[in-house]
């Protein structure tokens, strides 16, 4: 089954999410035991090379530095730490000492001074300590890890033809396999050190080609490791740095049976960090199992909290009514590139071709396209071929995009914490950004997690979700998202999602011909919003509220539809509401 470690989308895992936590991923068959047939080492009588893990000795500037200005500066970052002995923060790239050719990466991509989460980080891994560090996405966190396992390596004796990597970085998807592969590749380029690249959905001809090189860097997933290790293609006694990025993502995907099997190939005395974005408690039970008298770096809160650099807007909607005010949308951003986020692959590709039909250059990814196809779209989605990239949540995370200016989401997540994740996707690396949200009735137990993720970010909160926060009265007090309406198992043919009623579902997971669809992309005039609000839409949308360029060559969005349709017998005070307050 290509792909199925680590690359499902979202109905096949965020629905088993808690299962997998309470039982070690909970999977059946032959994935009862993901790493049989792999021996554990008898590491008390191997014989080891020894190796060197602490290379941090403190700059004079840092050392000059009084306690009260090391306080201010981790007070004005909002750092937290916790821990014995931990150093002092860097404040600029010459506070400590690093090879040239880091430096002039760094020169290179115009990186002027480490953030915060490096400037703590840093010190804290070439300690040679085992670290934890919580960071929102977009906080330079992979830097963070990498610029100290080059320092690590290059002090170690020289691989072998044969010997496995020095540093290992497990991720949950391969997605991010291929984001962190590649800032890898950056700080290793011209031969300066090897790089290999693990991941399901692609050939392992090509992958075990890179193997045979001898990389010292080697980015993974969970589960294509473990089948390559199984193959005796690779080995893992000469890694001395760990690293397990997106920890909380790699739990919330049952992954902790695949990540203890292959911790069992590295030996104990081994520098072990570990990245996260939240803090739960499945997390730092992680931290205590595999880390050792680790220290532990916070860069903001633990709990779950958007990036504040995120303008965040909330359009209480009706479900009918999302395609036709997504297009209105995508026209007031003009050639803004934007990402659209989908609940399922099927509606992805469909709402691609709508795009499409409807003068858009748009295209859709998710776990179900070829990794050539993924790699093709990616691509021109960077590339600026494309413009409006269509997704599931396979790329929630792990889609490290610059100059992505919105992030829409046409369908809410059945998490807040994947709501979190998603709109990341913008403001990265200090810019800002902005999010759409399109939030029905279907959605409404999440209604209390949402509101208080805007008021956490100091954003407006729309009276309509408000509303529906305070009649819900749910949503669980760790925020990690409420209860799911329903509990889907991924899609039924007729009986669309399982477990949902079908008023419940979009047309587009209707099981008709596809000309019939086409027509309803075409005409909305029997499905969509009233006649009342039609003017309520054109006012909100007609004078480039998003669009920070005035030219756009999109066309324009279909015209709201007459009053009297069915759609009207949902309550109508919910058809009203368009947001106004966009200016840049």
């Amino acid at each position: 089954m290509p792909g199925y470690y680590g690359e499902r989308d979202s109905y096949r895992d965020r629905n088993n999410r808690d299962h997998s936590r309470q039982n070690n991923g909970g999977r059946s068959g032959k994935f009862d035991d993901p790493g049989a047939g792999l021996k554990r080492p008898d590491w008390n009588s191997t014989s080891l090379i020894p190796f060197q893990k602490c290379f941090y000795r403190e700059h004079p500037n840092v050392g000059a530095r009084s306690a009260q200005e090391v306080e201010r500066f981790r007070y004005d970052h909002s750092m937290k730490l916790k821990g014995r002995e931990i150093p002092n923060p860097i404040i600029s790239f010459a506070d400590v000492d690093l090879h040239p050719h880091i430096l002039s990466v760094f020169q290179q991509n115009g990186w002027s001074q480490p953030t915060p989460i490096q400037a703590q980080g840093w010190p804290m891994a070439l300690s040679g300590r085992d670290v934890v560090g919580i960071a929102r996405t977009g906080s330079g966190k992979t830097a963070s890890f990498l610029v100290p396992a080059i320092v690590h390596i290059m002090a170690q004796p020289p691989l072998q033809r044969g010997d496995g990597p020095i540093c290992l970085v497990l991720v949950p998807t391969r997605e991010l396999a291929q984001q962190v592969i590649q800032v890898a590749k950056d700080f290793c380029s011209g031969g300066f050190l090897r790089t290999a690249c693990l991941y399901g959905g692609a050939s392992k001809g090509l992958q075990l080609r890179e193997l045979d090189y001898s990389p010292q860097i080697c980015v993974a997933t969970p589960g294509r490791l473990i089948d390559i290790l199984k193959m005796r293609k690779i080995t893992l006694r000469r890694c001395t740095y760990l690293v397990l990025d997106e920890a909380d993502r790699m739990l919330d995907m049952g992954f902790k049976p695949q990540i203890a099997k292959i911790i069992e190939q590295i030996r104990p005395d081994r520098q072990t960090l570990m990245w996260s974005a939240t803090w739960p408690r499945e997390v730092q039970e992680m931290a205590h199992e595999f880390l050792s008298d680790y220290i532990q770096v916070t860069i903001g809160s633990t709990e779950l909290q958007a990036n504040p650099n995120i303008r965040q807007v909330v359009e209480v909607c009706r479900q009918e009514d999302k395609e036709h005010r997504l297009l209105m949308v995508l026209r007031s951003i003009g050639r803004e590139r934007s990402i659209v986020f989908t609940e399922t692959k099927k509606r992805a590709d469909l709402i691609a071709n709508l795009l499409r039909r409807n003068g858009f250059a748009a295209t859709a990814i998710h776990g179900d396209k070829a990794q050539a196809d993924r790699d093709h779209a990616l691509n021109a989605f960077k590339n600026g071929r494309v413009l409006t990239l269509v997704a599931t949540d396979v790329a929630s995370r792990g889609l490290d995009i610059d100059d992505i200016n919105f992030v829409i989401n046409l369908d809410f997540p059945s998490q807040t914490e994947d709501y979190v994740h998603r709109i990341g996707r913008t403001a990265r690396s200090n810019k800002t950004g902005t999010s759409h949200t399109f939030f029905t009735m279907k959605n409404s137990k999440a209604a209390p997690e949402l509101v208080k993720i805007l008021q956490t970010a100091g954003q407006e909160v729309p009276p309509q979700l408000q509303s529906l926060a305070q009649s819900s009265g749910g949503g669980r007090r760790d925020g990690r998202g409420g209860k799911r309406p329903y509990e889907s198992r991924g899609y039924s043919g007729s009986r669309g999602y399982a477990g949902a009623p079908s008023s419940s579902r979009s047309r587009w997971d209707s099981n008709e011909p596809s000309a019939k669809r086409s027509t309803h992309s075409r005409d909305y005039g029997a499905t969509n919003a009233s006649s009342a609000s039609a003017s309520q839409y054109n006012s909100s949308y007609n004078s480039s509220q998003y669009n920070t360029r005035s030219h756009s060559t999109h066309p324009a969005a279909p015209s709201a539809p007459a009053s009297g349709s069915a759609a009207n017998q949902f309550p109508s005070h919910w058809a009203n509401y368009a947001p106004q307050y966009y200016q840049h």
